[in-house]
């Protein structure tokens, strides 16, 4: 136990330094910002979800009496829960029903594990509340908030000029579109990338308690189809109603184009040089971004008509995954 607390109280502070190293304003401490999460996780998924929880309460604590409640309250929001929250997702199983283990051999029973889909889903609650969040720090409604969000992107971007340029302003207006949608963009992919690379380092480890699951079946509730469209529809009304409809428009569209990958991984298994065209496709959608917009077409074309279903019904039984 004792080590146990030592684990956790190490991971805790490794995350609030990451977490606190934006004060710096040094290009690296961004890196280390949305990397904060991992420490905990590993945590979580190595030695359980109370140490996470406790490493993480106690970075809370400190940050809080270092850099007061702001800091405490961010830091448990974007890190500390959803490192906790998610890391017990993973490690969350059941009997099969109807399953029993080898009792000449001792051997346990065997396992369902928490879907990836919902801790996708979940993946897309945390990054809609952490934007949410803060962009009601700067205000209640969207005028305030974007009068805020102008006030500063002007001032970040003049460069201490005295009246910044027409060129200026207008970029600045263009930003204010898309700065919460950005946002939350940037907390879906940081999270799951996090989550991935725990799983990963724990993995190899030895100390995942759970088989590495197969993400080319990752799948999404029939319900979070409706949540879009709903989501979508609410975008239009105006208000502070439609700046939260098109953050939960935008991380329901990352889930689903995240969907899309493993359906493109599954749709592949066929093709020679996989590896190649796969390695190829993320390249294009790093580099540019728009090509998402096509994978996530993918993700919503197999949660309409079943597309790996149906290939798999079709074609020979699937290679080992790459």
């Amino acid at each position: 136990m004792i080590a146990i607390l030592i684990i956790a109280l190490a991971a805790g502070a490794a995350s609030a330094l990451m977490f606190a190293s934006i004060v710096s304003g040094a290009a690296i401490s961004i890196l280390l910002f949305y990397l904060a999460p991992l420490p905990l996780m590993v945590t979580a998924l190595g030695w359980g979800p109370l140490a996470a929880a406790i490493g993480g309460t106690a970075a809370a604590s400190v940050l809080g009496a270092l850099f007061g409640l702001p800091y405490c309250i961010a830091f448990a929001m974007m890190v500390a829960l959803p490192g906790w929250w998610l890391g017990h997702l993973a490690l969350l199983g059941r009997p099969i029903a109807g399953a029993a283990g080898d009792s000449a051999a001792q051997q346990p029973p065997a396992l369902e594990w928490y879907p990836v889909g919902r801790i996708l889903l979940w993946i897309a609650a945390f990054a809609i509340i952490t934007t949410t969040a803060a962009l009601l720090t700067l205000g209640t409604d969207t005028d305030t908030i974007t009068g805020t969000l102008r006030r500063g992107l002007l001032k970040m971007l003049s460069a201490g000029e005295t009246q910044p340029g027409s060129d200026i302003e207008r970029f600045v207006d263009a930003l204010l579109i898309f700065a919460p949608l950005a946002a939350t963009v940037i907390a879906m992919v940081t999270l799951t990338l996090n989550l991935w690379l725990a799983g990963k380092i724990t993995q190899t480890s030895g100390r995942l308690n759970r088989p590495w699951p197969e993400f080319r079946s990752t799948a999404l509730p029939a319900m979070a189809l409706v949540a879009l469209l709903v989501a979508v529809a609410f975008s239009f009304v105006g208000g502070m109603l439609a700046l939260l409809a098109q953050i939960v428009t935008t991380a329901l569209v990352i889930a689903y184009a995240l969907v899309g990958f493993a359906v493109l991984h599954t749709l592949t298994l066929s093709l020679a040089n996989r590896g190649f065209w796969l390695a190829g496709i993320y390249a294009v959608v790093v580099m540019f971004g728009w090509p998402i917009v096509a994978i996530f077409a993918l993700g919503i074309a197999d949660a309409v008509f079943g597309l790996r279903q149906r290939y798999l019904q079709t074609r020979p039984p699937p290679l080992p995954a790459a």
